[in-house]
């Protein structure tokens, strides 16, 4: 018998090649630190940075309840690194969010706000020569170096 309801999801993690650019100045800055700044919440994004995923499955993965799990993405949430992508159901019939990163990948720069036009004209620059793909690759990785350390 086929199931009324949706148990699995066809959501895809979906970048754009617009990122946010957050300073040190800026109160998303601080919202994105503390969110991340968790092993937990960590963990969660770099998942969520793979495959789309519910509380319960988010759970089962990291070994975590899904109280805690529930927790932290609600604190990913508000700091607008991931958001609610879909909507299924478990096979119990409860309906669940499917939570994935947000679209616009983040950039964070250890300076301030008027700082801003001298990164804009080094990115441009450095864009130049190795064309934008590259750039958000490095900077995704200078950022989850940043993370770890932390």
């Amino acid at each position: 018998m086929a199931r009324l309801l949706p148990t699995q999801t066809d959501a895809a993690v979906e970048r754009s090649d617009t990122p946010t650019v957050l300073s040190l100045d800026d109160d998303a800055t601080r919202e994105v630190i503390e969110a991340l700044s968790s092993e937990t919440a960590y963990d969660i994004f770099r998942l969520l940075n793979k495959t789309p995923a519910t509380p319960s499955q988010i759970a089962e993965q990291l070994d975590q309840s899904v109280q805690n799990i529930h927790y932290h993405l609600e604190n990913l949430e508000a700091a607008g690194v991931i958001e609610v992508t879909d909507t299924c159901y478990s096979e119990k019939g409860r309906e669940m969010n499917v939570f994935v990163v947000s679209e616009d990948p983040t950039l964070l720069f250890l300076g301030t706000e008027d700082d801003r036009p001298g990164l804009k004209r080094a990115f441009k620059s450095f864009a130049s020569l190795l064309g934008p793909p590259s750039i958000l690759l490095a900077a995704g990785e200078s950022i989850a170096q940043f993370v770890t350390t932390e």
